[in-house]
């Protein structure tokens, strides 16, 4: 049975996409910790630990999460974009990207932000948009 992650990205559930390739595919959070704060995974691979990820999918999936922080730090301001790789939520391989102005806007026990659904539109697209500027 497909993951929750393999569904979004195949489009049977809906997502705020920021980018995809061929192998794999960006969206945002939808429990922040900060605007921003987005979630990149390979498409086809559903191994639950990245450690287990073959070496071409493994540095696919950190060159293509590097682009995306790239693209969130020119469309989100913040002073870095931090990465998290817990994978104890969700059984898929799954990189977090947060923005962040200290170190404790990466904690995840705080309270998650709550944005509309304009709100993670305007993000995504303004992250979508400096992604293809890349």
């Amino acid at each position: 049975m497909a993951t929750i992650f393999s569904r979004i990205a195949a489009g049977e559930i809906p997502s705020y996409k920021v980018a995809e390739s061929g192998e794999f595919y960006a969206f945002l959070d939808i429990n922040p910790m900060a605007e921003g704060h987005t979630l990149v995974i390979p498409k086809h691979v559903e191994d639950d630990y990245i450690f287990h990820l073959d070496e071409a999918t493994y540095t696919g999936l950190c060159s293509f999460a590097r682009k995306v922080a790239l693209a969130i730090g020119k469309a989100i301001p913040c002073k870095r974009v931090g990465v998290a790789v817990l994978g104890m939520e969700v059984p898929h391989t799954h990189i977090h990207l947060v923005p962040l102005n200290s170190e404790s806007d990466m904690d995840f026990r705080k309270k998650k932000l709550e944005l509309s659904g304009e709100e993670f539109e305007r993000i995504a697209k303004a992250i979508s948009d400096e992604y293809g500027k890349l």
